[in-house]
């Protein structure tokens, strides 16, 4: 059979019918420039200028006839999809930080040019071509001066180092608002412009002062995060059961209404007060010299550290409070120091703190019996406590169940105290108005009720303060000096002032 008529046979596909082959040629014939034009003349495809199969052409279609346009097409393409690409690098190397790094500048294709792009494609703004943007100030070359003959302009031109002014006050913090002064062409002076960088400075540091200081220090009503930390410690401890607001506030602390919990060492009142000492000296700045000349304290003293001075004021007002109740004065029971927190027995009934000596109204009788019985706790607290109250008056003396209470004692001294017989005598001078004010015949004058709570005798004369206050101060210095010569400077806090237990510093 001829080779030739099995290729010219057609073979059947399962996947269909397959057109006729292409006749077999030999190399000579492909290499040969007839074939070339012959397969050119044959319309073998379909023109693609026609309308009809390309679809996608349109009239409007930019004519690519030229080189130069075809090529400036593509490299417009190019930048497109160039800026595409450096978007999503950007967003993605940005991520959802506050601060953000922009590739704008390496971007090819002009906003302006990329008409093509929808809105929700651009993430990005351009503000280097802002039309409503005021120009900044042109810098001075480095000569010193600009311009030639009449119209040259040195550095230290009025408008121009006005405008530089102007545009140095965009430097400011971002709290100080300075408007658009660029805008407007303002022109400020150098010294207009020092003061307000003065100013923004003096701000800005005052500002940080002021959080830190809100920051580390009790104020009116509130407490640092320090003092909150340790409230919270005690609720969690079971001592409290939970804090319920504040009662008053002072010059020196701050007092809390909490309902009581339970503590190993003893029982706990269902009522009781957290008095929290406030960690700034600003409202009682004088306090060192109640402490610093204490003979039970003084050693401890420190002046350089006003929280620990603060710390041992707490535990000074804890001590001067268990001798009292050993003496049976009436006053708050000391349940526990914590630092600066003082947990004490609450003095009131049913969330209702007791009234003062000052706001309560009572009879005559009751005004004589109160008299008596602040008598009767000046003379006690001076000879059977060996204290002076030194902030006796009204204002910290309460009245509950008939009876008169004593509070704030931190500041109490022992008559050693080389102010001790001044502070008594200004307690004698409050007690005594008071009581005259208040219509109480009984009442001593402020010098027969000195001599009736020491027990001393000091002449009264004409009445003259002055000479009775020398008296006073001549006993303090032989006093002073007697305690010296027996070598009594300083002594420990003895245990016989007991009471509650103190919570160790772990947490400093």
């Amino acid at each position: 059979m001829d080779p030739s008529g099995v290729a010219e046979q057609t073979q059947e596909s399962p996947w269909g019918s397959v057109g006729p082959a292409a006749p077999a040629c030999s190399l000579t014939e492909v290499m040969s420039e007839q074939l070339a034009r012959q397969l050119d003349e044959e319309d073998a495809f379909p023109a693609l200028s026609d309308p009809a199969v390309d679809p996608l052409r349109s009239e409007e279609a930019p004519d690519t006839a030229s080189d130069l346009m075809l090529a400036q097409m593509l490299q417009m393409q190019f930048d497109r999809e160039f800026d595409d690409q450096l978007r999503r690098e950007e967003k993605k190397f940005n991520g959802d930080s506050k601060v953000s790094i922009s590739f704008e500048n390496y971007r090819m294709v002009h906003p302006y040019e990329d008409s093509d792009s929808s809105e929700d494609e651009v993430d990005w703004q351009d503000t280097r071509l802002d039309p409503y943007r005021a120009d900044k100030p042109q810098t001075t070359p480095r000569r010193g001066f600009s311009g030639k003959g009449k119209n040259i302009t040195t550095k230290h031109d009025e408008d121009t180092c006005g405008r530089k002014n102007t545009a140095r006050m965009d430097n400011f913090a971002p709290e100080v608002h300075v408007g658009d002064g660029l805008g407007m062409d303002l022109k400020l002076s150098n010294q207009v412009f020092n003061s307000l960088k003065q100013h923004c400075y003096s701000e800005q540091r005052r500002s940080a002062r002021l959080h830190e200081k809100k920051e580390h220090s009790t104020a009116e009503q509130a407490v640092d995060p320090r003092t909150r930390l340790l409230m919270y410690k005690m609720v969690n401890a079971g001592v409290l059961e939970n804090i319920n607001g504040c009662i008053s506030t002072g010059k020196e602390s701050v007092v809390f209404h909490a309902d009581g919990g339970s503590l190993e060492e003893q029982p706990v009142p269902e009522e009781v007060v957290l008095k929290v000492f406030k960690t700034t000296l600003n409202e009682f700045k004088n306090r060192d010299r109640y402490i610093k000349d204490d003979y039970r304290f003084k050693d401890r003293f420190s002046k350089l550290n006003p929280r620990k001075v603060i710390r041992l004021w707490a535990e000074k007002e804890m001590h001067n409070l268990s001798r009292m109740k050993k003496a049976g004065i009436p006053c708050p029971d000391v349940v526990l120091l914590k630092k600066h927190i003082l947990v004490m027995s609450f003095i009131g009934k049913e969330h209702v703190p007791a009234p003062k000596l000052k706001d309560v109204m009572l009879g005559s009788e009751e005004m004589k019996e109160a008299y008596q019985q602040v008598l009767q706790l000046m003379q006690k607290l001076y000879q059977d406590c060996s204290l002076v109250h030194a902030d006796l008056s009204e204002y910290n003396m309460l009245w509950h169940q008939g009876k008169v209470w004593l509070i704030d004692v931190s500041q109490s001294v022992e008559p050693t105290h080389p102010h001790g017989l001044e502070f008594l005598f200004r307690d004698c001078r409050n007690v005594s108005t008071f009581f005259q004010k208040r219509g109480v015949s009984e009442a001593m004058s402020v010098y027969d009720l000195f001599n009736t709570v020491t027990g001393l005798n000091i002449p009264v004369g004409a009445e003259d303060e002055a000479l009775f206050m020398t008296e006073i101060v001549a006993l303090e210095k032989r006093n002073e000096d007697h305690i010296q010569k027996r070598g009594k400077k300083t002594f420990l806090v003895t245990s016989e002032d007991g009471g509650p237990p103190l919570e160790p510093d772990s947490d400093d």
